[in-house]
């Protein structure tokens, strides 16, 4: 008998796209329950960054990647952007726990979890295998709920770091 789940594949995600339909968590202060978010929804009207990393409290992802977006905030308000989302295969407790300690919460990046990878595979940028199901790094933008910016880390991790998605803006 075998218990393996079978994955459906999809294709990465480009220009052109809609942010896919579905419900992420977001986890609450002091333990708190993790919240249901729509991402669609959140989407819905407004600008969007969104960046994904393989994993919270790692060292690309701690060092570089979420400080790049920390530290660009009020640049990327004065470029339109309404939100910035931070998203990991983590589950909501730890990505609550990130967003906290990290100052990116403070900063006002909004840090969601994609525990069971249903975005991740349906923007085609799930590393299978293992455990954990892991997201590629990657950064988009969203205009009302269509990807207008796609940024791949297939050539360097730095190409989805907030300066590169800011020169393109």
């Amino acid at each position: 008998m075998s218990t393996a789940t079978e994955v459906t594949e999809f294709e990465e995600v480009k220009v052109g796209d809609k942010i896919p339909d579905v419900v992420l968590m977001e986890g609450q202060a002091d333990y708190g329950k993790p919240e249901p978010v729509n991402l669609a929804e959140v989407c819905k009207g407004k600008k969007v960054a969104i960046f994904a990393v393989p994993g919270a409290f790692t060292p690309g992802c701690s060092k570089s990647h979420l400080p790049s977006f920390i530290t660009a905030q009020d640049d990327l308000k004065k470029k339109g952007v309404d939100l910035t989302i931070c998203v990991a295969t983590n589950d909501a407790y730890v990505m609550e726990a990130w967003g906290r300690t990290s100052g990116g919460a403070d900063a006002g990046i909004m840090f969601l979890s994609d525990g069971d990878a249903e975005l991740t595979r349906k923007l085609g940028l799930s590393i299978e295998g293992g455990i954990l199901v892991r997201s590629k790094r990657y950064s988009l933008i969203a205009d009302d709920g269509v990807v207008s910016h796609y940024f791949s880390s297939a050539e360097q991790s730095s190409d989805t770091w907030a300066p590169n998605v800011l020169a393109s803006l």
